[in-house]
């Protein structure tokens, strides 16, 4: 069992990250900070554009193929059934809502919130959980239409799709499963249960198949080849909500929550190698693909901080609207960031786009 307070600090952040009062509104026009001029793929200099979207904003995520922003909101006071919930689809580099998806039904007759979310180009679809229902669900990126829920997974956290192996890995942190799915059938390929164990955040290796999850309640990595149902435990900083990889699959990074932290973890040798300081409320982080620069979300100081995993400083932080939520990002190094900040003229959330720290390089349109 997970100390008392590292189970209060998790439900404390799952909550606030689904509670946003009211039903969604409508986006605002984006403004633009810094050095970005608002053009598609200039971005030479680190520029900083937001704009608010819709209320319940929580996990976003990418496609390469269409050049879209795919984003999950779900408004409501757990425990109670969501108010409303929907896929929306973001323009990437104007941050305007190009449309907006009601999500299905439950099989109880409820609403379907969607939370975690993940694109597979290869199949035009959106895999997406659903936290208080226990599920996964499939949306078509062409029409918004659901074309299939997955129950059984307890507590679904994260998903994230393995585009070499037709597969999507999904976390349950309410029984400490990994579950991995066909993602052309939608049929269920492997489950592996640690007992105990908390998954939050998901990472996998495209290479060699192996799926990371972040452990918050134990504060380790579980590592599972794609091969092998036994895992390997790594050690993780203190609360891991989030873990990531290197382009090169060597290290891995996790967000952790309680300290305030990124940790970096040697692979091969099982090792912290370095553990930098990024500010209250660690939840979320993504690696810039050619600078190697990590991106981490500080959730109580409304920043997020890029840091050198090399040198083990923070180069600088962005200010985003307050209490980001999570970073998702682009092969150019593009990353997105969406907040419960409710400061829209409605009470929107925001988006907020971080130009790549270096390069100047396009993403593919």
């Amino acid at each position: 069992m997970a100390p008392p307070n590292r189970r209060l600090l998790l439900a404390v952040a799952t909550a606030a990250a689904l509670t946003v009062g009211g039903a969604l509104a409508p986006a605002g026009a984006a403004t633009a900070t810094g050095s970005d001029h608002g053009n598609r793929g200039d971005h030479s200099h680190l520029g900083v554009t937001s704009a608010p979207l819709v209320r319940g904003l929580y996990q976003s995520a990418y496609s390469e193929r269409h050049d879209a922003l795919w984003i999950t909101a779900s408004v409501g006071q757990p425990p109670a059934a969501a108010t409303s919930s929907h896929l929306v689809k973001a323009d990437p580099d104007t941050l305007k809502i190009e449309a907006v998806y009601p999500v299905g039904a439950t099989p109880s007759g409820g609403i379907e919130s969607v939370h975690g979310i993940d694109v597979d180009d290869e199949h035009g679809t959106v895999w997406v959980t659903g936290t208080r229902d226990n599920s996964v669900s499939v949306y078509s990126q062409r029409t918004g239409k659901r074309l299939a829920t997955l129950p059984g997974v307890s507590h679904s956290r994260e998903v994230v799709v393995d585009r070499r192996r037709d597969t999507v890995w999904a976390s349950a942190f309410g029984d400490g499963s990994l579950v991995a799915y066909d993602s052309r059938t939608f049929e269920e390929k492997k489950r592996v249960t640690v007992e105990g164990a908390g998954p939050t955040g998901l990472a996998v290796n495209e290479r060699t198949g192996t799926v990371y999850a972040a452990d918050h309640t134990h504060d380790r990595i579980i590592e599972l080849a794609a091969d092998s149902d036994e895992p390997r435990f790594l050690p993780a900083g203190d609360g891991p909500l989030a873990v990531a990889l290197s382009r090169d699959g060597r290290t891995a990074y996790t967000a952790d929550q309680t300290t305030g932290t990124l940790s970096v973890l040697d692979l091969r040798e099982g090792d912290i190698t370095a553990t930098v300081r990024t500010g209250e409320g660690a939840k979320s982080l993504a690696v810039a693909p050619r600078s190697g620069r990590v991106l981490v979300v500080g959730r109580l100081v409304g920043k997020v901080s890029v840091v050198d995993p090399h040198r083990g400083t923070v180069e600088r932080t962005v200010d985003t609207g307050p209490l980001p939520n999570h970073i998702a990002m682009a092969e150019d190094g593009t990353a997105f960031v969406t907040d419960k900040s409710g400061t829209g003229p409605a009470g929107e959330d925001r988006l907020t786009r971080i130009a790549p720290v270096h390069g100047t390089a396009h993403r593919r349109k």
